[in-house]
C-alpha cells in the first residue's frame, strides 16, 4: 500500500504556535493559502488543520484552501457536538463534490470548552459512544439513500445528503481519521475509522498498539475495509545530524524558558493518549536513536511533545521503521512552518517516496 504524506496547517488564533514566527497577518487568507499552495509545490498530499474553541472554525478554513488550491487535500478536524452529523455529513459532501474529492476528515473526542458552544460535558464511555454514533451515521449518510437512524445521541429520520460524495476505485466517502489511546478510543477506532492516528510514541508503543486494534477488528467483527494507521509528529531536519541536535537543544531550552501556560491545562494533560507521550522521558530523553522526549517536559503537547531529530537521511530512516510496523499515513511538522513545508519537501519526502531495495 503506497503511503500518504501530509503537513500542519496552524489556523490559530494567536501567532507563534509551538514555536512559529510571530508575524502579523498570521492566520491571514493570504498567509494560510501560501502555506497550502507551498504544500501542493513540494510534493505533500495536503495537510491537517486542527481544531478547537477558541480558534478559528476549521471546517471554513478548510473549503477557503480548498478553493485556491487544486490537489491540496484539507483533513479537518471536527468535534461530534460542536457538530451534529446529518449538518456534517451535507457540509462534507458537499465540499469534496465541489473539490472532486479531495476531503479528509478527522474526528475528535477529546476535551474542549464545550459549554462555549452549547454541548454538555459526559464521561469518557459517553463521548466516545456518541462518537461512534456519529461516525455511524455520517458514514451512512455518505453511502446509503434515505438514511434512517435513532441511538442514544444522534439521530435522523429518511435522510438523505445531495450532493453525493466522490466516488474513485475503491473510494466511498472521505476518509475518516480518528485518534484517541483508551480503551473506549480503541474499540470506537476497531469498528468504525478508517485511519488510527498515533502521536510520536516508540516503535515498540506503536507495535503494542497496532497488534492490539488488529485483535479487536477481529473480537468485534469490523464491517469495513481493514483499519489503517498513521502517525502526527514534529520531524526536526537539518543538514546533517549534529545540526539537527545543536537546533533541537537550543529549542528545548528556548522552550524552557518561555513555557506555555497552555501546556499547562490540565484537559490535555490528563488525556490517555497524552499522557502515555510525557510518561516516556522516564524512559529516557532520545528513545529509537532519535526520538527526542525533552520537548514534552518544557511544554511541548500533542504532536510537539516527542520529535524525530536528525539528517533527512536519519528522519526518513526512523519513518520507514513505523512504515514496516504498518504505518501508511504521516501528517509531519516542524516550526517556522513555510520554511519547512519546503525544508523537508525538497529533502524529506524524496527519500520517503524512494522503493525499497530488494534482494
Amino acid at each position: 500500500m503506497s503511503a500518504e504524506f501530509l503537513w500542519y496547517i496552524p489556523n490559530q488564533a494567536r501567532p507563534g504556535h509551538r514555536g512559529d514566527d510571530a508575524v502579523e497577518g498570521h492566520n491571514s487568507l493570504q498567509t494560510l493559502v501560501g502555506h497550502a499552495k507551498a504544500l501542493e509545490e513540494h510534493g505533500w498530499g495536503g495537510a491537517l488543520l486542527g481544531t478547537g474553541w477558541g480558534r478559528p472554525d476549521t471546517f471554513t478554513v478548510a473549503t477557503a484552501l480548498a478553493t485556491q488550491t487544486t490537489t491540496f487535500q484539507p483533513l479537518i478536524a471536527i468535534r461530534p457536538g460542536y457538530w451534529r452529523p446529518a449538518h456534517f455529513a451535507s457540509a462534507a459532501a458537499t465540499l469534496d463534490h465541489l473539490t472532486g474529492g479531495r476531503v479528509l476528515v478527522n474526528i475528535v473526542s477529546g476535551k474542549d470548552d464545550l459549554a462555549a458552544y452549547g454541548d454538555q460535558e459526559g464521561e469518557q464511555a459517553q463521548r466516545y459512544d456518541r462518537t461512534r454514533e456519529f461516525l455511524r451515521i455520517v458514514r451512512r449518510l455518505w453511502t446509503e439513500e434515505n438514511v434512517t437512524y435513532h441511538g442514544e445521541h444522534f439521530g435522523v429520520t429518511g435522510a438523505t445528503v445531495v450532493p453525493r460524495t466522490v466516488v474513485r476505485g475503491d473510494r466511498r466517502h472521505p476518509r475518516l481519521y480518528f485518534g484517541g489511546a483508551s480503551e473506549a478510543a480503541e474499540q470506537v477506532a476497531a469498528t468504525d475509522a478508517d485511519v488510527q492516528l498515533f502521536w510520536g510514541e516508540p516503535l515498540d508503543g506503536v507495535r503494542e498498539r497496532i497488534e492490539r486494534l488488529r485483535e479487536l477488528e477481529q473480537k468485534l467483527e469490523r464491517e469495513h475495509a481493514p483499519l489503517e494507521f498513521g502517525l502526527r509528529i514534529t520531524t526536526l531536519v537539518r543538514d546533517t545530524t549534529e545540526q539537527a541536535w545543536a537546533d533541537a537543544e537550543a529549542k528545548v531550552a528556548k522552550m524552557a524558558d518561555g513555557q506555555d501556560p497552555a501546556a499547562r491545562d490540565p484537559r490535555w494533560r490528563a488525556a490517555v493518549g497524552q499522557r502515555r507521550l510525557l510518561d516516556l522521558a522516564a524512559r529516557g530523553e532520545v528513545l529509537d536513536d532519535n526520538l527526542y522526549t525533552a520537548p514534552g517536559r518544557f511544554g511541548g503537547g500533542g504532536a510537539g511533545t516527542t520529535w524525530l531529530v536528525g539528517s533527512a537521511e536519519d528522519v526518513a530512516r526512523s519513518l520507514r521503521r513505523y512504515r514496516e510496523l504498518g504505518v501508511t499515513h504521516f501528517v509531519l511538522s516542524d516550526t517556522p512552518y513555510l520554511p519547512e513545508i519546503r525544508r523537508q519537501g525538497e529533502r524529506l519526502l524524496p527519500l520517503l517516496r524512494e522503493e525499497p531495495v530488494t534482494g
